[in-house]
């Protein structure tokens, strides 16, 4: 099984998420910024490098928040989500065309990544009973 992870950051309410450029699998999705972990790499140093490499920004990972399984061309894989708090704002966007900070209600209306929604869903159920993602 391969192994992602996914940041969640949070203010007043609001999640952080980025659209992707187009081109693959994911083209135009909202999503929350995350990746593949590197062979040998910690779910933290891959949650540092991979906001680094599509937003230029620095982030501090907290506690893992929630986690789901999904399955991408035939492979099974384990999404874990983690909080991180910003150090700054994004400076740049390499692997998306726009970011913002979205309501649970407005998640609902984006066009999210499957394996976003998992997550994200899971999260809203166990911490957050009062907004849940449909």
């Amino acid at each position: 099984m391969a192994r992602s992870i996914a940041g969640l950051a949070e203010r007043q309410g609001h999640f952080f998420l980025a659209k992707r450029k187009p081109g693959g699998d994911l083209a135009h999705k909202w999503e929350l910024p995350g990746g593949k972990l590197e062979k040998g790499e910690t779910a933290e140093e891959a949650m540092i490098r991979e906001w680094l490499e599509e937003l230029e920004i620095q982030v501090q990972v907290g506690p893992l928040l929630s986690s789901g399984h999904f399955t991408h061309k035939d492979t099974l894989f384990l999404l874990e989500m983690y909080h991180v708090e910003f150090k700054g704002d994004p400076k740049a966007l390499h692997e998306h065309v726009e970011w913002g900070w979205f309501s649970p209600e407005e998640i609902n209306s984006l066009d999210l990544a499957g394996s976003d929604r998992i997550v994200l869903s899971e999260y809203m159920k166990e911490v957050r009973m009062d907004s849940k993602l449909s």
